[in-house]
């Protein structure tokens, strides 16, 4: 590393095993709000089929901050939220989305 002025050694291994995290981190952000956390068990009752959900991932990166307000905003109505839910994913999502992901 040019700061300390030495080369650095790091072995790459091919992965071994892949272990899935416990259910409770599964979705954080969507879990640590009370009114998102029971939008989503309405919308997918069995855990299972919310780890495996590509649009709780989406929307657990905008409930963090990551993506942009302006598509939130497009596709929110096609998430399966009521309208509380929809106003309360914008309003957590407008205060911290300030690191921008396009793969959103």
């Amino acid at each position: 590393m040019e700061k300390l002025g030495k080369t650095i050694m790091v072995d790459i291994l091919p992965a071994s095993r892949f272990y899935i995290a416990e259910d409770y981190h599964q979705k954080y952000y969507l879990r640590v709000n009370r009114n998102l956390a029971k939008e989503l068990t309405r919308i997918y009752p069995d855990p299972k089929d919310f780890i495996n959900s590509t649009v709780a991932a989406r929307l657990n990166a905008y409930a963090s901050g990551y993506g942009d307000i302006e598509t939130l905003k497009a596709q929110i109505a096609s998430f399966g939220l009521s309208e509380d839910g929809q106003q309360e994913l914008l309003e957590i999502a407008g205060k911290g989305l300030l690191k921008v992901c396009p793969a959103l």
